[in-house]
């Protein structure tokens, strides 16, 4: 039988996960691709529309370059949403603005991450708009 589901997070264990995305979103604004690959779980999930699909290291550090490396400037703002499956277990919901080259779009997606032994890594992405149902 799984452990019981009535988990509930300390404040301490909340601002924890909100600091790792803060230090994953100054990866993203400095385009530290590797670094931000450093904070996954290979093989990634990568869910959307009517698609589901893993992707390790170098798919990841590939797709992350071309997303990235046009824009001469980034800036995120966002605010996250920790939902705690257990200890070891959180899903984050993210309703955020990414701003590229001067061009802002909203952005809602969720991740998984998974405590390991080298801390939190992100194991599974989900985000509308990226595939066709």
């Amino acid at each position: 039988m799984p452990a019981d589901t009535e988990y509930r997070p300390a404040p301490a264990e909340v601002d924890e996960i909100l600091a790792w995305f803060a230090r994953y979103d100054a990866l993203t604004v400095a385009k530290d691709v590797e670094g931000m690959a450093d904070q996954a779980l290979f093989p990634l999930n990568e869910v959307t529309d009517g698609r589901a699909q893993s992707c390790d290291r170098p798919q990841f550090v590939a797709q992350m370059t071309e997303q990235l490396g046009g824009a001469a400037d980034i800036a995120v703002e966002s605010v996250r949403t920790p939902h705690f499956i257990d200890a070891n277990l959180v899903f984050v919901l993210t309703d955020g603005t990414i701003t590229a080259g001067g061009v802002t779009q909203s952005v809602r997606y969720g991740d998984l991450l998974v405590r390991t032994a080298d801390g939190w890594k992100f194991q599974t992405m989900v985000q509308g708009g990226w595939g066709a149902a």
